[in-house]
């Protein structure tokens, strides 16, 4: 090495350091992280409704997701949550299979959605 190059410093920033793909948008972060904490909420709710309770939970889902007209992300993470716990509990092979489905579904869905990184609702 010659006496006029200087050896790389370890803590240079990268001249991508400042590339738009580096930047956080923090609007964007601080809405993930309440879908986050709507998405626990929901889940602990679920984790200790009765079946009975379960059921209305999914007409409920259901009549919402007619009135809205389409899947948004946070209706399919709910779902998730929503139809994994029917699954579990379910006192029939028909229901069972029936949540496992449109859980899969929703699953299919949200993979989808974060490959193309959408986050839609």
């Amino acid at each position: 090495m010659d006496s006029k190059q200087r050896p790389p410093q370890k803590n240079a920033p990268s001249p991508e350091a400042d590339s738009p793909s580096q930047i956080i948008d923090l609007s964007e972060f601080r809405r993930r992280k309440l879908d986050t904490d709507e998405e626990y909420a929901y889940r602990a709710r679920i984790l200790v409704m009765e079946k009975a309770q379960l059921l209305e939970e999914m007409v409920a889902f259901q009549q919402e997701r007619s009135r809205v007209g389409q899947l948004t992300r946070s209706m399919m993470v709910r779902g998730k949550y929503l139809f994994r716990a029917l699954e579990e509990r379910a006192e029939t092979n028909e229901l069972r299979i029936l949540a496992r489905s449109y859980r899969r579904h929703l699953e299919f869905e949200l993979d989808e959605l974060a490959k193309s990184g959408g986050s839609s609702g």
